[in-house]
This record gives C-alpha cells, sequence and structure tokens, in this order.
C-alpha cells in the first residue's frame, strides 16, 4: 500500500494495487474510488484533502493481529 499527499492541488491517494484501473466512481462528492476489471479495490482519491483530514500530509500505519 502507498500513500501520497499532492500539497499543490490538495489531493490525497491510498493505493492499494499495481493493477490498471477499469472504472472510477465519485461515490461522494470529493471521494474517487478507482477499480481494476475484476472490481476490486485499486485507489481511493481524497480531493480538497485539508479540507476532509486534520493532517493529510502525516501518515500513521498499523497492524493490529495477525497479517495475512
Amino acid at each position: 500500500m502507498k500513500a501520497t499527499y499532492d500539497a499543490e492541488v490538495d489531493v490525497l491517494r491510498l493505493v492499494f494495487s499495481s493493477e490498471p484501473v477499469d472504472e472510477s466512481d465519485e461515490e461522494k462528492p470529493g471521494i474517487i474510488i478507482d477499480y481494476d476489471a475484476n472490481g476490486q479495490i485499486v485507489s481511493i482519491e481524497i480531493l480538497d484533502a485539508s479540507k476532509r483530514a486534520e493532517k493529510p500530509f502525516t501518515f500513521e500505519y498499523a497492524v493490529v493481529g495477525k497479517a495475512a
């Protein structure tokens, strides 16, 4: 998984897979979910991230329980 924040355009992107994007849906205004050909989530983009998240430029990651 990879997370990037582009301060110039205020977009936070979470990438879960390197598969090519087949379809994108804006589930809610400003939240774009990209899917591969099998319907699996490839990435999530959050537009105007600084207005939606307290600190979009920081990232905390934790694994809870057993890793697969």
